[in-house]
């Protein structure tokens, strides 16, 4: 009989505490975020998407060797004899033609690994967060503008020659 009205008192008290946290929460302020008008501003260093300079890429293949999923694939061949130089905003020359830099940013870790041993700085993560897509294969991001100056189907010295996702 004593365990049946511990438990109705203990029922009693636990009622009343809950209560009293619902009362506490009735005042204060709201936090909610009203999304698509209100955005969080993400911390300095937040890692979002990947995106590459070309322009000053030198196709040295760093990046995808650090990459631990194999997001990013390259492709280059030596520049013409007969070519101008070419330099990145850095001063250092390239030598070589990048005509495939892709990242599939739908295999992308966010670990930001492949930024760091880039000699000329050119692929960097965003602050853009907001990137969502119907189809997967939206998440290929393509960077190369030059084209090969070979036109076989085999495709002198290439860092990573599968494609993701194609």
């Amino acid at each position: 009989m004593w365990n049946y009205f511990r438990d109705i008192g203990l029922g009693i008290v636990t009622v009343l505490t809950s209560m009293g946290v619902a009362w506490r929460h009735l005042f204060t302020r709201s936090v909610t975020l009203q999304y698509p008008t209100e955005k969080w501003t993400m911390p300095e260093r937040s890692r979002m998407r990947l995106f590459n300079k070309i322009e000053d890429c030198i196709g040295c293949g760093q990046c995808a060797r650090a990459c631990p999923t194999d997001c990013i694939t390259i492709q280059t061949e030596k520049r013409g004899k007969d070519e101008p130089e070419v330099f990145a905003s850095d001063g250092t020359q390239i030598k070589l033609r990048t005509y495939v830099f892709d990242i599939d940013m739908a295999l992308c870790c966010y670990c930001s690994l492949c930024t760091f041993p880039c000699p000329t700085h050119c692929l960097v993560m965003t602050p853009e967060y907001e990137y969502s897509v119907y189809d997967k294969l939206d998440h290929i991001y393509r960077f190369a503008k030059e084209k090969p100056l070979s036109g076989k189907a085999q495709k002198p010295h290439s860092e990573k020659t599968e494609s993701h996702g194609q």
